[in-house]
């Protein structure tokens, strides 16, 4: 009974009691949340791209392309961040 109760608990509760997910574990759910952020979002800003961008110039295009493709990074920095995030130590 105590297991389930630790599993419902809050995140900051299970890391200040030294429960914590595994570094394979995570890299692997990190991996996978990397892939499927890269193929949504590609998928996304080309859709938009061929829906709004039709009859622009190509400079245009250019700097649509150019921000959209450095876009993805800042969630894609989240997860790395979250995956290669070390052991909490808790002091007693």
């Amino acid at each position: 009974m105590r297991e389930i109760g630790l599993r419902l608990a809050p995140a900051r509760f299970r890391r200040y009691m030294g429960i914590v997910m595994p570094v394979r574990l995570k890299k692997l759910i990190g991996t996978f949340l990397l892939v499927a952020l890269v193929i949504i979002y590609a998928l996304v800003a080309t859709t938009i791209a061929s829906a709004r961008l039709g009859e622009s110039g190509p400079f245009v295009h250019l700097a649509y392309f150019f921000f959209t493709g450095l876009l993805w990074i800042l969630p894609a920095m989240w997860i790395i961040r979250w995956m290669v995030k070390e052991k909490p130590t808790v002091k007693r």
